[in-house]
């Protein structure tokens, strides 16, 4: 049973956001670049749960390590659910995310504050050397905000709008985004399915 967990990305935000919620588990957890792995994986599932556990299945089979990986993506009730599973590659994946957030306010643009729900979703998937994949789910809900604000998170973070706070994900500390993130309910609904697994395998 090796001490250590590969997360299967090269985010270096979401590395540090994992990082700070795993730290009590006593394990390293090394991104892929850091691992020196390289894979390139067609992530071809119709949901965030498929997705996490394809590319969890493909890492743990590469390296033989325990594997964790994640699917993320910002849903719009307005655009019906969009970009959902394909917020990453939304309007190409080398196009910025200030270009991406300008163009979904621009969307809702006029549209009044009872139509613009959204949620951050993450399904997490952890992929073990004996075959066995769980996974867990996490979700926040919020609005899309009519302008982009915050410095902090990455991604669609400065235009998901938490009307109980009267801020953007952007805004809040990393203590704050981690308490309430939808990566955040994920990885630790999946960390206690860890210390089970874990205490199984000895």
């Amino acid at each position: 049973m090796g001490n250590k967990i590969i997360f299967a990305t090269s985010n270096e935000g979401k590395m540090k956001e994992i990082r700070m919620i795993l730290a009590d588990l006593g394990l390293e957890i090394q991104s892929m670049k850091e691992a020196g792995l390289c894979a390139d994986i067609v992530e071809d599932g119709a949901t965030f749960e498929e997705n996490a556990c394809i590319k969890a299945s493909t890492i743990q089979k590469l390296s033989g390590e325990i594997v964790l990986a994640d699917d993320s993506g910002l849903e719009v009730d307005y655009l019906g659910g969009a970009p959902g599973i394909y917020s990453a590659r939304y309007m190409g994946e080398d196009t910025s995310y200030e270009i991406k957030n300008q163009a979904i306010m621009d969307k809702l643009a006029g549209v009044k504050d009872t139509e613009r729900g959204a949620r951050f979703v993450c399904a997490i998937a952890a992929a073990f050397p004996d075959g066995e994949v769980l996974t867990a789910y996490g979700a926040v809900e919020g609005q899309i905000s009519r302008k982009s604000a915050g410095e902090g998170g990455f991604g669609y973070d400065p235009i998901f709008y938490l009307p109980e706070r009267g801020l953007t994900t952007a805004e809040l500390s990393p203590e704050e985004k981690n308490e309430i993130s939808h990566r955040g309910k994920a990885l630790r609904a999946m960390k206690e399915k860890l210390r089970k697994k874990l205490g199984d395998m000895g």
